[in-house]
């Protein structure tokens, strides 16, 4: 079964779509349908199906999730990469490193209103690496 690696340049904190790059990966395997499994190699990023219609409902999860886990609380131990790095590793421990889509036709079978995001927890720019699997 073939494997493949997406990588993704981020711009900071929030969720960058890569839908398109899942899609055309698909394409280029000749498989028409299965199940793609996506991995990221992180532990201070995760992966989200979510709405791709309203770009407000994404900033309102990035708000809802830095209120809920925000920076310099105290009682952290792990500080020496920065204020946004236990966060970061929080973040992506309540979310998910893993997501399975399934496929028909060449084509992901997401919903009209869904695509695929790496949810960067980090405030730097940076290279994500996503495993892809079918």
């Amino acid at each position: 079964m073939p494997v493949g690696r997406i990588e993704i340049a981020v711009r900071g904190q929030g969720l960058h779509e890569f839908t398109a790059k899942v899609g055309n990966w698909i394409a280029a395997q000749g498989v028409q349908e299965g199940l793609c499994s996506l991995f990221i190699q992180h532990t201070s990023a995760s992966l989200l199906i979510q709405e791709n219609a309203d770009p407000s409902a994404r900033v309102d999860l990035e708000q809802w999730l830095n209120r809920l886990v925000p920076e310099n609380d105290p009682l952290y131990t792990h500080t020496l990469e920065g204020a946004d790095d236990m966060p970061a590793h929080i973040k992506a421990a309540l979310t998910a490193s893993s997501l399975s889509i399934p496929f028909q036709n060449g084509r992901l079978l997401l919903g009209s209103w869904q695509g695929i995001y790496l949810w960067e927890h980090r405030r730097s720019h940076t290279v994500r690496q996503v495993v892809l699997h079918l």
